[in-house]
């Protein structure tokens, strides 16, 4: 049977926190009665990129990768939803519905949020950061899971990291650039301008 929370208390942080795979979802609204566009759903791993800031509030650590739709779609309309999901003996699925921002790192925010991050302890990008997304929570609720598998994490894929290790802060401006754009729709995502606005 499904609940609604009123905040993330400490069942819950516990639950999130032992979680090794998170479910971002967005959607764009294209036209004036909110239809159209693709909706995006991406799965996050690295246990250290998640960070509960309080009792309605969240944040997680937005990796480079070869595009940016949960940025422009939280640009246009800021609406997200974060699922959990358990994949060991104990069923739960956990939901936080919210609105979501994109801190970027040339952004006052930027150090401040990444001292939650261990990578990012220093408050600088450590190479495949380009941003941090803030999200309010309004709908706390889990629901069973009674069909979702059990499995085992065997390891962390390290190979995102060792990709941007191999790339210099000119290479992953490019990148992001070339890639970060613009979503699938068409929406603005990441510009060239925000993309150098990095700290020295």
């Amino acid at each position: 049977m499904g609940k609604v929370y009123p905040e993330l208390d400490e069942r819950l942080r516990e639950f999130i926190a032992r979680q090794s795979v998170f479910f971002v979802a967005t959607a764009p609204c294209l036209t004036s009665d909110g239809e159209g566009g693709h909706i995006n759903l991406s799965p996050k791993g690295y246990r250290d990129t998640f960070a509960v800031l309080g009792p309605r509030s969240v944040a997680y650590l937005d990796l480079t990768g070869s595009g940016a739709e949960t940025i422009a779609h939280l640009r246009q309309n800021g609406q997200i939803t974060i699922m959990f999901c358990s994949f060991d003996h104990a069923t739960k699925i956990l939901r936080l519905y919210g609105t979501g921002a994109v801190v970027l790192p040339g952004d006052a925010r930027w150090h401040k949020l990444a001292e939650h991050f261990p990578r990012t302890a220093r408050g600088v990008p450590a190479g495949a950061e380009r941003s941090i997304i803030v999200v309010d929570i309004h709908r706390i609720a889990d629901s069973c899971g009674y069909a979702v598998p059990v499995m085992e994490l065997t390891e962390e894929r390290d190979v995102l990291d060792r990709w941007a290790e191999k790339k210099s802060a000119d290479d992953l401006e490019a990148y992001r650039a070339e890639k970060n754009a613009l979503s699938i729709d068409g929406l603005p995502a990441l510009g060239a301008t925000e993309l150098s606005n990095t700290p020295g």
